[in-house]
């Protein structure tokens, strides 16, 4: 035993020995990550090689670039400085999966000091006990130097040895990348998947091809032409879904307020959270207006973002255009590119007054710059709210029965009709937020081995209540029944990778959990409240957050043949029910589910896993549609090319006349200016607050009163629209 310790002693006192040392420690820890964080869905043997042998080539490479330095300690700094640079890369996209299923593009980490504000300590909930192993190497490893069980070789490595290191790490890297385009052909020209590119050729790989991406979509901005914009609108005028004339301005003229479910999934409409052997309604008020003769929502309604998550959610909504395959458009693209977002066309077709209301910082997702471009009047951020504190909100911001209080006092003095838009955070990952609130709320928490899923019910409980106790003011205001009140899920609340310890609550074996169960559950909540309307219904009709702007506008009475919109109005007899995932060659029709690489009968769940001829001509049609979609999208999005559109009937932004601080001394003195011709709610009761007519929700109660509201209001039978 003590000759081995001597040899390895030696080894390690060489340079080489040292390198090799860093190496086998990187392997070891790649080999970690991609088994315990990531999810690289290895499908057989081959792929499994790959991704054992990814790790070296370019591990070799880069940490082999020390052994061009002569100096000793020259060599050791080199050498510990990319092994660290190669180890934050592996951590940093350890923790970054946890939360987003992805992995760092580079357009990410360009946009981190836009992203990061407000973030806090939540990467602290994102740890985990066994990141020790991404450090314990370091301990070890400087313990040995410090006892002189290793030492320093001041020896000069031959710089042909060191060449030689080189060009072997060149040649395992090149043989890598053949046995990746056998695996998976084009690998790198068509951009099939990150996950694919991760298994196949490793971290640092991914990095340097997202770069490329990044640079490309630069260039593609700068070189894009007017002539471009006429083959888009050509594919938009084909795909165009003339409105429904039973449903076609039904709301024309009404306030508008929307609400962002924050991470609100579809599956907990109507869900009961069993806990020691009682029942708790989660939603009974969200479930209320679900069911609602005066509303009209949808049960097949699905998220449609990637890595940009809840701003992509924002794209899609009020754009009708996708995010970005890599990365946030808001972040990247959205305080410079021309957009004709719903902001700024009912102010054009309604003289809508616009907001929206958010407890946390401006900066985050490069709000207070894209939500100009939008066309938002006002942007009420955590500036304008109350102080916060542990008692009353969390590292997304304020909490969302005082996001909605505090925003009573600014909402009052905007002039009707008004378009304002109410994020809400409490639901938010990692859903502890609450803990001040326990007491309150009284809602228990699940019983899971997952301590993010037991949280999840009880904050959207909390979202819940907070909401109907914003319903009850929109009516003691007097202005509930001149509103429609739009309410959707941005994105799924629970990952994928937690989805298996998810499904007992859902009533589903996690050992037979398919990607068609994963598919389903990115199903949120879309739902038309119309106060007034009594022949509301649930469509059954597929749809993705795409569509959400041409329903909503042809709702209002604005057609929207001439504005570059992807989506298809999901009250249109002629939607063609096609939900395109970002992810390409991912979709869901009534028909067909496609997910991670599976197809899927939606009726029935059933795997197809050797599809007759007709069936592949469809799928076939199917993924060259979404395809195409998703292209149109970005060819929009990274040329800018709606700066071109000057044929659609509207004025784009001018951003030089939108600030965002002292709104409400504007809002006052546009109150002032109108006089007696004011229509704010604060004109409207002589001058007089409102603010005391909103409530604090009392959720024992609340409980209550849902319960038996919604036992005695007749649910509508779906139905396929």
């Amino acid at each position: 035993m003590k000759k081995i310790r001597d040899v390895a002693s030696r080894i390690l006192s060489t340079r080489l020995g040292f390198v090799f040392t860093l190496l086998l420690c990187y392997w070891l820890k790649t080999m970690w990550a991609y088994h315990m964080d990531f999810n690289l869905d290895l499908e057989n043997a081959y792929q499994v090689f790959l991704s054992v042998i990814n790790p070296i080539p370019i591990g070799l490479l880069f940490i082999g670039i020390a052994l061009y330095f002569k100096k000793t300690r020259s060599f050791y700094i080199a050498a510990w400085t990319v092994y660290t640079i190669l180890n934050l890369l592996l951590i940093a996209n350890s923790i970054y999966y946890r939360e987003f299923s992805d992995f760092i593009t580079v357009s990410a980490m360009l946009a981190s000091s836009k992203t990061s504000a407000g973030l806090g300590d939540s990467a602290l909930n994102l740890l985990r006990v066994w990141d020790l192993v991404y450090i314990i190497d370091y301990i070890i490893l400087i313990a040995l130097f410090a006892t002189k069980k290793i030492k320093k070789d001041g020896r000069v490595f031959n710089k042909r040895a060191s060449f030689a290191i080189t060009a072997l790490s060149s040649l395992l890297f090149s043989i890598n990348l053949f046995l990746a385009e056998i695996d998976r052909p084009e690998l790198l020209t068509r951009g099939f998947s990150n996950y694919y590119v991760v298994r196949a050729l490793g971290l640092p790989s991914f990095t340097a091809y997202s770069g490329n991406q990044t640079y490309q979509a630069q260039k593609e901005r700068n070189r894009a032409t007017a002539g471009e914009l006429t083959s888009i609108k050509d594919y938009v005028s084909q795909h165009y879904a003339q409105p429904n004339s039973k449903y076609y301005g039904i709301a024309k003229g009404k306030n508008v307020i929307v609400i962002h479910l924050e991470s609100f999934q579809q599956f907990l409409i109507d869900y009961k959270l069993k806990v020691d052997d009682k029942e708790y309604e989660v939603t009974p008020f969200i479930n209320s207006l679900y069911h609602s003769k005066s509303s009209i929502a949808f049960s097949n309604f699905f998220h449609q973002v990637k890595a940009g998550k809840t701003s992509d959610a924002e794209t899609l909504m009020e754009n009708s255009l996708f995010g970005l395959n890599s990365g946030s458009f808001m972040v990247n693209y959205g305080g410079d590119n021309t957009q004709f977002a719903t902001p700024n066309i009912l102010a054009q077709n309604g003289g809508y007054t616009s907001a929206v209301f958010h407890g946390n910082v401006g900066t985050f997702w490069n709000r207070n710059n894209a939500y100009k471009q939008w066309g938002y009047n006002y942007f009420f951020d955590s500036n304008y709210f109350s102080k916060q504190n542990k008692s009353n909100s969390f590292q997304y911001g304020l909490n969302d029965k005082y996001m909605f209080a505090d925003s009573i006092k600014y909402l009052e003095h905007m002039q009707q009709p008004f378009y304002t838009k109410f994020i809400t955070v409490s639901n938010h990952y990692p859903y502890t937020s609450l803990k001040e609130e326990a007491s309150e709320t009284g809602f228990p928490l699940a019983k899971t081995n997952d301590e993010t899923i037991n949280g999840y019910f009880s904050t959207a409980n909390y979202l819940d209540a907070a909401l109907k106790s914003f319903f009850d003011y929109l009516k003691a205001a007097g202005i509930y029944d001149n509103s429609i009140i739009v309410l959707y899920g941005d994105h799924y609340g629970i990952s994928n990778t937690r989805n298996t310890s998810l499904a007992e609550l859902l009533g589903k074996n996690s050992e037979t959990w398919t990607e068609y169960d994963n598919a389903m559950l990115q199903r949120v909540p879309y739902i038309i409240h119309i106060p007034g309307y009594t022949e509301g219904f649930i469509s059954q009709t597929y749809g993705g957050e795409v569509d959400s702007l041409p329903t909503l506008l042809h709702l209002l009475g604005i057609d929207t043949k001439n504005y570059v919109q992807l989506g298809q109005d999901l009250l249109s007899e002629n939607n063609s029910q096609t939900v395109a995932f970002r992810t390409s060659g991912t979709f869901v029709t009534p028909e067909y589910t496609s997910y991670s690489g599976h197809l899927y009968y939606t009726s029935t769940g059933q795997e197809i896993t050797n599809p007759d001829e007709t069936t592949s001509e469809k799928i076939k049609k199917i993924k060259e549609a979404t395809s195409k979609q998703l292209s149109i999208s970005d060819s929009v999005q990274t040329g800018d090319l709606l700066r071109f559109d000057t044929s659609n009937g509207l004025k784009t932004v001018d951003t030089s006349k939108i600030s965002y601080t002292h709104s409400l001394n504007a809002l006052k003195k546009i109150e002032k200016e109108k006089g007696a011709d004011s229509t704010s709610i604060y004109s409207q009761h002589n001058d007089q607050s409102t603010q005391d007519l909103f409530k604090s929700p009392s959720y024992l109660e609340l409980h209550k009163e849902t319960t038996t509201s919604q036992s005695s209001t007749s649910t509508s039978s779906s139905s396929s629209n």
